[in-house]
């Protein structure tokens, strides 16, 4: 009796552990270069090791390469992935393949960019990237003046595709300069004079040279610049640096990462809106283990269709009525 009973408790030990190393997940990323996805990659699998979850991880070789994602979650689907964590480089594309995946059982959370809607997910963790670029927008009028009447801006965004993370960024900046956008789901549709134009980087520096290059072609006397992240601002900074530019130009952007802190502190960027993809990758994996243990989904923030993982403007030129953080504070938060 005795031995049975102690074969018992093995087996059921066994049977446990064998459940635990059963919880596998995916994290499919748009690219594995840019520092945002591999400090969100660092995090993820950070949080699946302290949680005894098996990671697999994806990225797609450039910004924009839908293709490699869709098979990433073909690959997945088939593994029998408990959930799925992606950062979607077409969030309209992806739909049908996601759908397949919650439909065979997963969860999938998407980070910092939702789907469209974001209901083709079970929850979205995210900046409020509209927010991201009102803070930007608001923080280059002010220090504009009387000046951003007459501003000459150049609008560098992310890939033809204009997928959410891009136009809600690139429209948030619009409305907190001052500017009446018009579809807000659109990029380039607005009429008003002081914008440019806008051109891709596809969220590199190589990308944000050749979009400033191109733009300063049409005026080469802008003065504000907006990036949808922090590498194509360093890109358009050199183009600017390149025809001796770089000191009457405002660069506005989106990230954090410690690079860009760094390049406020340096002067190449006047503001960038800080995002946390630490804290989006560890949500997820809390998510997923949670699904995995008890069926449960997790909540949106109240009032929004995704779960706000914040923002903060970081800054070493504070301007009145918008609340920032220094460079030397945003190296303490920074990641990268």
């Amino acid at each position: 009796m005795k031995t049975l009973m102690t074969s018992s408790i093995i087996a059921l030990s066994a049977l446990a552990g064998a459940a635990q190393a059963d919880v596998n997940a995916c994290l499919i990323t748009k690219t594995d270069t840019n520092p945002f996805f591999v400090k969100m990659k660092e995090g993820a699998t950070a949080a699946a090791e302290a949680n005894g979850i098996n990671l697999s991880t994806f990225a797609g070789k450039i910004d924009g390469d839908v293709e490699s994602q869709i098979t990433a979650v073909e690959t997945c689907i088939a593994s029998g992935a408990k959930g799925i964590l992606i950062t979607p480089t077409d969030s309209r594309t992806l739909t049908p393949v996601i759908t397949q995946a919650r439909e065979a059982g997963a969860l999938v959370i998407a980070l910092d960019t939702p789907f469209e809607p974001a209901s083709v997910a079970d929850a979205t963790f995210a900046t409020d990237n509209f927010k991201a670029g009102v803070l930007i927008g608001e923080w280059a009028a002010a220090k504009l003046g009387e000046d951003a009447a007459s501003a000459k801006i150049a609008l560098l965004d992310l890939n033809p595709s204009e997928i959410s993370v891009d136009y809600l960024r690139n429209n948030g900046f619009l409305q907190g300069f001052g500017i009446d956008i018009k579809d807000p789901t659109d990029i380039g549709d607005e009429d008003d004079p002081r914008i440019v134009g806008n051109d891709v980087t596809n969220g590199n520096e190589e990308g944000g040279r050749t979009a400033m290059e191109n733009l300063m072609q049409i005026d080469p006397e802008i003065n504000v610049v907006y990036t949808i992240n922090e590498p194509a601002a360093a890109g358009a900074y050199e183009a600017l640096k390149s025809v001796g530019r770089e000191n009457d130009v405002l660069i506005v952007s989106v990230d954090g990462g410690c690079p860009g802190v760094q390049n406020i502190s340096d002067g190449v960027i006047g503001a960038t809106s800080m995002q946390f993809p630490l804290l989006m990758a560890s949500l997820g994996i809390d998510a997923i283990k949670s699904w995995a243990e008890t069926g449960a989904k997790p909540q949106n923030t109240e009032g929004l269709d995704f779960y706000n993982t914040g923002v903060e403007l970081i800054t070493d030129e504070p301007v009145d009525d918008i609340p920032s953080l220094s460079s030397a504070e945003g190296m303490g938060k920074c990641w990268g």
